[in-house]
């Protein structure tokens, strides 16, 4: 698995990462021993990057995290939270008498006396302009509270706004086949300022594995049930924001593409990903022992050749540029 640091992160992690909302809570259920298990094939598969968030079942994401990593002393695992979303998006609750009431609980979440990395789990865009905002940051990591901040983001624009400040250390933001803005516009600006990309929903909440039809249907406590319609937070977090129908027939030629070069649909996803130049990991989630093992393996995978960016590039273009390019 290769690794890769960003100037502002001044820290090695895997290409590939784990994303854990759904052993937490949205994703249906996943006990605790399962949580474990995926826990564990990641990291034998050479992740050495999770990502959480308070929110993920109020804490039990963290909390699960938590004692996977008080059983793995000496382990070389950099644990990246988000806070801000546990409460109403009301700019004036980002304050730093909240910012350390949230890190206090997701330190006692994850047993750990610094945090990692702690983002603004997709604040209000107007925090993003605040100098306050960082200035309170500032202040956790100069108490040592958190090792680094950064923000995830659903737009482009508040992308920019948060790498143009000196001490953001990443970004997280939507970027896959399906959803391909940031390639022209964030990745460079990140690249010259030395902030790491953390590139979530890759694989478009499950569409690029190619396994679904229009009549796949998902359990009632699944976003990609509750949430289709943004009925509960950003469309863009569900399916990309694509069309669900839309989304299965693109995905059947984003896996033939994929079949021609050899690999799984959802591997090349990933590693298309992955391979993009300024991109510091990527993020799948990962509901088993089997998922959590593929997912790594993008790591492992040669460099895609030029056409295979150009077709990726044209199927957005037939199916999706007009919905979702300027949305997000």
């Amino acid at each position: 698995m290769e690794s890769r640091t960003a100037a502002r992160l001044d820290r090695n992690v895997s290409v590939i990462g784990l994303g854990t909302w759904q052993l937490g809570a949205d994703w249906g259920d996943v006990s605790e021993a399962d949580a474990r298990a995926v826990l564990d094939a990641a990291v034998d598969s050479g992740v050495t990057f999770f990502d959480t968030a308070d929110v993920y079942g109020d804490g039990r994401s963290e909390q699960f995290i938590g004692r996977y990593l008080e059983s793995k002393p000496g382990h070389d695992i950099f644990v990246a939270t988000k806070m801000g979303r546990r409460e109403a998006q009301d700019p004036d609750n980002f304050t730093l008498v909240k910012f350390r009431e949230w890190t206090e609980r997701s330190r006692e979440n994850l047993q750990v006396d610094t945090l990692d990395l702690v983002q603004l789990h997709c604040p209000p865009s107007v925090t993003l302009e605040m100098d306050q905002v960082y200035d309170d940051l500032d202040v956790l990591v100069d108490e040592g509270v958190i090792a680094n901040y950064g923000v995830s983001v659903e737009t482009v624009e508040e992308a920019l706004a948060a790498i143009e400040r000196p001490n953001t250390a990443s970004v997280q933001i939507i970027l896959n086949a399906f959803r391909l803005k940031p390639v022209s516009l964030v990745l460079p600006a990140a690249i010259e300022a030395g902030v790491a990309i953390i590139a979530r929903v890759p694989l478009a909440s499950g569409l690029l594995s190619g396994k679904y039809t229009k009549d796949t249907t998902f359990a009632a406590n699944d976003h990609r049930t509750f949430n289709r319609h943004g009925e509960s937070f950003d469309v863009g977090e569900t399916f990309s924001g694509v069309d669900f129908e839309q989304g299965v027939a693109a995905a059947q030629e984003f896996s033939a593409l994929a079949e021609a070069h050899g690999l799984t649909p959802s591997v090349a996803a990933l590693a298309w990903i992955a391979q993009l130049p300024g991109v510091t990991t990527v993020i799948p989630g990962a509901r088993n022992v089997e998922q959590a093992r593929l997912n790594a393996s993008a790591g492992s995978v040669p460099l895609l050749p030029a056409e295979f960016t150009a077709s990726v590039i044209e199927l957005y273009d037939r199916y999706f540029r007009a919905a979702v390019h300027d949305r997000w």
